[in-house]
């Protein structure tokens, strides 16, 4: 049995199941509404206040997806009571962050700013604080939209290992390295 697939879903106050003909589950709570299109090899269980997941047969593939499916409902079902943040911190001099709506505009050291548009999704915020690194905001109750946007953040500048300068999380710990002196004896 698949340790996580295996496990019921908890659901919190005001938080509502649905799936119909399509095998597709709605879930419905304060901050929204999520989809979520599962396999038909995934049975779904709504009992009071909990959700469960059965696979038809022990099939490698019906393993995997037994797992897969309580992990993406378990995320609908949070996103929709509590929903997701993710603060990322742009490190090195000059480097900054501004937005107007869903608008993000970085100045990362190239010779232009980039310019990324947010899907409206996501609830965007950027702080500027004299002293300190600019940090960007994202909010959201759909959790793979919001970690795709923020990898796609991220890889236009990376943090590089010797002086730590890019785009970071904010509770990101970085392997650094030595420079060329330290090598040498």
């Amino acid at each position: 049995m698949s340790r996580i697939g295996k496990m019921p879903i908890t659901l919190p106050k005001g938080v509502t199941v649905a799936v119909n003909a399509n095998n597709v589950v709605q879930v419905k709570g304060p901050l929204g509404e999520l989809n979520q299109q599962v396999d038909s090899c995934i049975k779904i269980g709504i009992e009071e206040g909990s959700v469960t997941l059965q696979r038809e047969s022990d099939a490698k593939d019906h393993r995997a997806k037994h797992g897969l499916y309580r992990a993406l409902l378990n995320n609908m079902v949070t996103g929709v009571s509590t929903g997701f943040t993710t603060e990322q911190e742009l490190v090195g001099v000059g480097y900054r962050a501004s937005n107007t709506g869903q608008q993000l505009e970085l100045s990362l050291g190239y010779s232009h700013n980039i310019i990324f548009e947010i899907p409206s999704e996501i609830k965007l915020e950027t702080k500027t604080e004299r002293g300190k690194n600019p940090i960007i905001i994202m909010k959201s109750i759909d959790k793979q939209l919001l970690g795709m946007v923020a990898a796609k953040i991220r890889s236009m500048r990376k943090p590089e290992p010797y002086k730590g300068k890019g785009i970071k999380f904010a509770n990101e710990v970085l392997r650094r390295k030595a420079g060329k002196s330290a090598g040498k004896k």
